[in-house]
């Protein structure tokens, strides 16, 4: 089902940059929005990377969510850029001393179903989140964003959504 909605969010073009989706609150460096696609609710705690690499790299907008939609207990931590990004290669999200492989589609990276909890959990208790993934011209990138407001934020899109 997650793949399905997925897809469907992508055809259909809508993101979290879209307009339409309203703002709900913000916590330190983490904000909430609120959307409804098809009639359920979808909530987003969401964050900008506050470091980009390489610095020679035309980065564009690079923003980290966790979702929650109304019709899945489980939250969907994911990334996107305003490029495209190897899917033949796994990216990867490091939080302490924790790391698990994602998987890119297009411009955005997923973490995989068996990690979305264990994903969420320790953004709650981290202080520094890095994901590192190939972009579709071979560019190693690496974004670091601040954890500051992610408990907060993750469990407002929870209650909102979850």
């Amino acid at each position: 089902m997650k793949r399905f909605v997925i897809a469907l969010l992508i055809s259909i073009g809508l993101t979290p940059f879209a307009n339409a989706f309203d703002y709900v609150a913000g916590y330190k460096d983490w904000a909430v929005y609120r959307d409804t696609v098809n009639g359920e609710a979808v909530c987003y705690a969401t964050t900008r990377a506050n470091d980009k690499s390489p610095k020679s790299a035309n980065h564009g907008d690079v923003v980290f969510f966790v979702t929650y939609f109304r019709n899945s207990s489980l939250p969907q931590a994911s990334l996107r850029v305003s490029f495209n990004l190897r899917e033949d290669r796994p990216a990867s999200a490091i939080i302490s001393r924790n790391s698990w492989n994602m998987y890119a589609v297009r411009n955005e990276i997923f973490a995989n179903n068996e990690d979305e909890s264990a994903i969420a959990n320790a953004l709650r208790r981290g202080s520094d989140l890095k994901i590192e993934a190939i972009s579709e011209r071979n560019t190693s990138v690496a974004y670091h964003f601040s954890l500051s407001g992610s408990s907060n934020a993750i469990d407002k899109a929870k209650e909102l959504c979850g």
